[in-house]
Protein backbone atom coordinates (compact mmCIF):
# COMPACT_ATOMS: atom_id res chain seq x y z
CA UNK A 1 0.00 0.00 0.00
CA UNK A 2 1.28 3.48 -0.82
CA UNK A 3 2.53 5.47 2.09
CA UNK A 4 0.45 8.55 2.78
CA UNK A 5 2.09 11.90 2.12
CA UNK A 6 1.11 15.15 3.76
CA UNK A 7 0.83 18.18 1.51
CA UNK A 8 -0.50 21.69 1.93
CA UNK A 9 -3.90 22.76 0.61
CA UNK A 10 -5.66 26.10 0.86
CA UNK A 11 -6.99 25.05 4.26
CA UNK A 12 -4.87 22.70 6.41
CA UNK A 13 -2.23 20.09 5.50
CA UNK A 14 -3.82 16.73 4.72
CA UNK A 15 -2.49 13.22 4.25
CA UNK A 16 -3.00 11.75 0.80
CA UNK A 17 -2.74 8.09 -0.24
CA UNK A 18 -3.60 8.70 -3.89
CA UNK A 19 -0.87 9.07 -6.48
CA UNK A 20 -0.40 10.43 -9.98
CA UNK A 21 -3.52 10.89 -12.07
CA UNK A 22 -5.68 9.87 -9.10
CA UNK A 23 -4.62 13.12 -7.42
CA UNK A 24 -5.14 15.49 -10.33
CA UNK A 25 -8.47 13.86 -11.22
CA UNK A 26 -9.83 14.43 -7.71
CA UNK A 27 -11.20 18.01 -7.59
CA UNK A 28 -10.75 18.18 -3.81
CA UNK A 29 -7.04 17.31 -4.13
CA UNK A 30 -6.10 18.78 -7.48
CA UNK A 31 -4.15 22.05 -7.48
CA UNK A 32 -3.19 21.91 -11.15
CA UNK A 33 0.03 23.76 -11.92
CA UNK A 34 0.19 25.06 -8.34
CA UNK A 35 1.69 21.81 -7.02
CA UNK A 36 5.18 22.54 -5.74
CA UNK A 37 8.24 20.59 -6.91
CA UNK A 38 8.28 18.67 -3.62
CA UNK A 39 4.58 17.80 -3.91
CA UNK A 40 5.06 16.65 -7.50
CA UNK A 41 7.82 14.27 -6.43
CA UNK A 42 6.04 12.87 -3.39
CA UNK A 43 2.67 12.48 -5.10
CA UNK A 44 3.97 10.95 -8.32
CA UNK A 45 3.06 13.96 -10.43
CA UNK A 46 6.41 14.56 -12.13
CA UNK A 47 5.89 14.55 -15.88
CA UNK A 48 2.10 14.73 -15.53
CA UNK A 49 1.96 18.53 -15.42
CA UNK A 50 3.62 21.33 -17.41
CA UNK A 51 7.02 22.29 -16.01
CA UNK A 52 6.22 25.81 -14.81
CA UNK A 53 4.76 26.17 -11.31
CA UNK A 54 2.01 28.77 -11.16
CA UNK A 55 0.78 29.83 -7.74
CA UNK A 56 -2.97 30.19 -7.33
CA UNK A 57 -2.89 33.96 -7.82
CA UNK A 58 -1.50 33.39 -11.32
CA UNK A 59 -4.00 30.62 -12.00
CA UNK A 60 -6.85 32.80 -10.76
CA UNK A 61 -5.85 35.65 -13.07
CA UNK A 62 -5.73 33.30 -16.06
CA UNK A 63 -9.19 31.88 -15.29
CA UNK A 64 -10.73 35.30 -14.67
CA UNK A 65 -9.40 36.67 -17.95
CA UNK A 66 -10.94 33.73 -19.76
CA UNK A 67 -14.28 34.19 -17.99
CA UNK A 68 -14.34 37.88 -18.86
CA UNK A 69 -14.20 37.04 -22.56
CA UNK A 70 -17.13 34.61 -22.57
CA UNK A 71 -20.22 35.86 -24.41
CA UNK A 72 -22.99 35.10 -21.91
CA UNK A 73 -23.72 34.47 -18.25
CA UNK A 74 -24.70 30.88 -19.05
CA UNK A 75 -21.35 30.31 -20.77
CA UNK A 76 -19.64 31.69 -17.65
CA UNK A 77 -21.76 29.39 -15.48
CA UNK A 78 -20.69 26.37 -17.49
CA UNK A 79 -17.03 27.45 -17.30
CA UNK A 80 -16.95 27.96 -13.53
CA UNK A 81 -18.77 24.68 -12.94
CA UNK A 82 -16.27 22.86 -15.15
CA UNK A 83 -13.54 24.48 -13.04
CA UNK A 84 -15.23 23.27 -9.85
CA UNK A 85 -15.35 19.74 -11.25
CA UNK A 86 -11.60 19.63 -11.86
CA UNK A 87 -10.06 21.94 -9.21
CA UNK A 88 -12.10 23.09 -6.23
CA UNK A 89 -9.12 24.95 -4.76
CA UNK A 90 -8.97 27.22 -7.77
CA UNK A 91 -12.75 27.44 -8.10
CA UNK A 92 -13.10 28.90 -4.61
CA UNK A 93 -10.05 31.12 -5.05
CA UNK A 94 -11.67 32.70 -8.12
CA UNK A 95 -15.13 32.82 -6.54
CA UNK A 96 -14.00 34.45 -3.29
CA UNK A 97 -11.87 37.04 -5.09
CA UNK A 98 -14.78 38.04 -7.38
CA UNK A 99 -17.69 37.10 -5.12
CA UNK A 100 -20.02 40.00 -5.88
CA UNK A 101 -19.58 39.57 -9.63
CA UNK A 102 -19.86 35.78 -9.69
CA UNK A 103 -22.73 35.24 -7.24
CA UNK A 104 -25.34 35.91 -9.96
CA UNK A 105 -23.43 33.46 -12.17
CA UNK A 106 -23.21 30.46 -9.86
CA UNK A 107 -26.66 31.04 -8.37
CA UNK A 108 -29.63 33.24 -9.17
CA UNK A 109 -30.50 34.25 -11.79
CA UNK A 110 -28.16 32.25 -14.05
CA UNK A 111 -28.65 28.93 -12.27
CA UNK A 112 -32.30 29.11 -13.35
CA UNK A 113 -31.20 28.91 -16.98
CA UNK A 114 -28.84 26.08 -16.09
CA UNK A 115 -31.64 23.96 -14.57
CA UNK A 116 -33.54 24.16 -17.87
CA UNK A 117 -30.57 22.92 -19.90
CA UNK A 118 -29.04 20.60 -17.32
CA UNK A 119 -29.26 17.39 -19.35
CA UNK A 120 -27.88 19.12 -22.45
CA UNK A 121 -24.77 20.57 -20.80
CA UNK A 122 -24.09 17.75 -18.29
CA UNK A 123 -20.39 16.99 -17.79
CA UNK A 124 -19.86 15.25 -14.49
CA UNK A 125 -22.04 13.85 -11.71
CA UNK A 126 -21.86 15.69 -8.41
CA UNK A 127 -23.79 14.85 -5.27
CA UNK A 128 -26.41 12.21 -4.45
CA UNK A 129 -29.35 11.16 -6.62
CA UNK A 130 -32.18 9.28 -4.91
CA UNK A 131 -34.91 7.80 -7.11
CA UNK A 132 -37.93 5.56 -6.37
CA UNK A 133 -35.87 2.65 -7.70
CA UNK A 134 -33.69 2.98 -4.58
CA UNK A 135 -36.53 2.23 -2.15
CA UNK A 136 -35.30 -0.15 0.52
CA UNK A 137 -31.66 0.71 -0.29
CA UNK A 138 -31.47 4.47 0.29
CA UNK A 139 -28.93 4.17 3.10
CA UNK A 140 -26.67 2.08 0.88
CA UNK A 141 -26.93 4.68 -1.90
CA UNK A 142 -26.21 7.48 0.58
CA UNK A 143 -23.07 5.71 1.75
CA UNK A 144 -21.90 5.40 -1.88
CA UNK A 145 -22.01 9.18 -2.22
CA UNK A 146 -20.51 10.01 1.15
CA UNK A 147 -17.85 7.32 1.58
CA UNK A 148 -14.82 8.67 3.46
CA UNK A 149 -16.35 12.10 3.99
CA UNK A 150 -17.62 13.81 7.13
CA UNK A 151 -20.77 15.40 5.74
CA UNK A 152 -22.05 18.23 7.91
CA UNK A 153 -24.35 20.09 5.53
CA UNK A 154 -26.77 18.88 2.86
CA UNK A 155 -29.01 20.86 0.55
CA UNK A 156 -31.86 18.65 -0.67
CA UNK A 157 -34.42 19.39 -3.38
CA UNK A 158 -37.12 17.35 -5.08
CA UNK A 159 -36.87 19.71 -8.07
CA UNK A 160 -40.56 20.64 -8.20
CA UNK A 161 -40.59 24.36 -7.45
CA UNK A 162 -37.26 25.65 -8.72
CA UNK A 163 -36.80 29.38 -8.09
CA UNK A 164 -40.46 29.99 -8.78
CA UNK A 165 -40.11 28.78 -12.39
CA UNK A 166 -41.51 25.32 -11.81
CA UNK A 167 -40.65 21.67 -12.21
CA UNK A 168 -37.19 21.21 -13.74
CA UNK A 169 -36.74 17.53 -12.98
CA UNK A 170 -33.13 16.38 -12.75
CA UNK A 171 -31.97 19.95 -13.44
CA UNK A 172 -32.84 20.86 -9.87
CA UNK A 173 -29.51 19.39 -8.78
CA UNK A 174 -27.90 22.62 -10.01
CA UNK A 175 -29.76 24.42 -7.20
CA UNK A 176 -28.32 22.18 -4.48
CA UNK A 177 -24.81 22.44 -5.93
CA UNK A 178 -25.00 26.21 -6.33
CA UNK A 179 -26.39 26.88 -2.86
CA UNK A 180 -23.64 24.82 -1.22
CA UNK A 181 -21.00 26.68 -3.26
CA UNK A 182 -22.33 29.92 -1.78
CA UNK A 183 -22.11 28.52 1.73
CA UNK A 184 -18.54 27.36 1.20
CA UNK A 185 -17.42 30.67 -0.29
CA UNK A 186 -19.25 32.99 2.10
CA UNK A 187 -19.23 30.98 5.33
CA UNK A 188 -15.92 29.11 5.04
CA UNK A 189 -17.43 25.62 5.08
CA UNK A 190 -15.04 23.07 3.62
CA UNK A 191 -16.54 21.57 0.45
CA UNK A 192 -15.67 18.03 1.57
CA UNK A 193 -18.20 18.52 4.41
CA UNK A 194 -21.09 19.18 2.03
CA UNK A 195 -23.36 17.01 -0.08
CA UNK A 196 -25.92 18.24 -2.65
CA UNK A 197 -28.92 15.93 -2.98
CA UNK A 198 -31.66 15.49 -5.57
CA UNK A 199 -34.72 13.46 -4.63
CA UNK A 200 -35.41 12.63 -8.27
CA UNK A 201 -38.99 11.40 -7.97
CA UNK A 202 -39.99 12.15 -11.56
CA UNK A 203 -41.36 15.23 -13.28
CA UNK A 204 -44.59 16.65 -14.66
CA UNK A 205 -42.62 18.59 -17.26
CA UNK A 206 -43.62 16.97 -20.56
CA UNK A 207 -40.79 18.69 -22.42
CA UNK A 208 -38.32 16.86 -20.21
CA UNK A 209 -40.10 13.52 -20.41
CA UNK A 210 -40.11 13.74 -24.20
CA UNK A 211 -36.48 14.85 -24.44
CA UNK A 212 -34.23 11.92 -25.50
CA UNK A 213 -31.30 13.60 -23.69
CA UNK A 214 -33.12 13.91 -20.38
CA UNK A 215 -31.05 12.37 -17.56
CA UNK A 216 -33.61 12.11 -14.78
CA UNK A 217 -36.03 9.40 -13.66
CA UNK A 218 -38.30 9.38 -16.71
CA UNK A 219 -41.67 8.99 -14.98
CA UNK A 220 -44.50 11.20 -13.80
CA UNK A 221 -43.95 12.49 -10.29
CA UNK A 222 -44.28 10.17 -7.36
CA UNK A 223 -47.17 11.36 -5.19
CA UNK A 224 -48.98 10.52 -1.98
CA UNK A 225 -47.96 7.69 0.31
CA UNK A 226 -45.20 6.40 -1.97
CA UNK A 227 -43.57 9.86 -1.98
CA UNK A 228 -43.88 10.19 1.79
CA UNK A 229 -42.32 6.76 2.34
CA UNK A 230 -39.32 7.57 0.14
CA UNK A 231 -38.70 10.87 1.94
CA UNK A 232 -39.00 9.13 5.30
CA UNK A 233 -36.50 6.44 4.29
CA UNK A 234 -34.10 9.15 3.11
CA UNK A 235 -34.36 11.10 6.38
CA UNK A 236 -33.81 7.94 8.43
CA UNK A 237 -30.75 7.08 6.34
CA UNK A 238 -29.31 10.57 6.84
CA UNK A 239 -29.91 10.50 10.60
CA UNK A 240 -28.24 7.09 10.93
CA UNK A 241 -25.27 7.94 8.73
CA UNK A 242 -24.66 11.56 9.76
CA UNK A 243 -26.54 12.19 13.04
CA UNK A 244 -25.20 15.75 13.39
CA UNK A 245 -25.70 16.90 9.80
CA UNK A 246 -27.66 20.04 8.96
CA UNK A 247 -30.23 19.17 6.30
CA UNK A 248 -31.72 22.05 4.33
CA UNK A 249 -34.81 21.47 2.20
CA UNK A 250 -34.78 23.58 -0.98
CA UNK A 251 -37.44 24.41 -3.61
CA UNK A 252 -40.14 21.92 -2.63
CA UNK A 253 -43.76 22.62 -3.50
CA UNK A 254 -45.39 24.44 -0.59
CA UNK A 255 -47.67 21.65 0.59
CA UNK A 256 -44.88 19.06 0.51
CA UNK A 257 -42.47 21.46 2.21
CA UNK A 258 -44.86 22.13 5.10
CA UNK A 259 -45.68 18.45 5.52
CA UNK A 260 -41.99 17.48 5.58
CA UNK A 261 -41.09 20.19 8.08
CA UNK A 262 -43.99 19.20 10.33
CA UNK A 263 -43.19 15.48 10.16
CA UNK A 264 -39.43 15.68 10.69
CA UNK A 265 -38.94 18.76 12.86
CA UNK A 266 -38.08 16.55 15.85
CA UNK A 267 -35.89 14.01 14.04
CA UNK A 268 -33.89 16.53 12.01
CA UNK A 269 -32.49 19.63 13.68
Amino acid sequence: MSKTVKFSSNWEPIEVAKRGYEVIRDPLLNKGTAFSAEERRSLGLEGLLPHEIHVQDTQRERIYRRLSKLPSDLAKYEAVNALQDRNEHLFYTVLCEHLEELLPIIYTPTVGQATKQYSHVFRRARGLWVTPEHRGRVKEVLCNAARGRDVKLMVVTDNESILGIGDKGAGGMAISVGKLSLYCAAAGIHPSNTLPVSLDVGTENSLLLDDPLYLGWRQRRLRGEAYDELVEEFVEAVCETFPYVMLQWEDFRKDNALAILTTFKVQVR
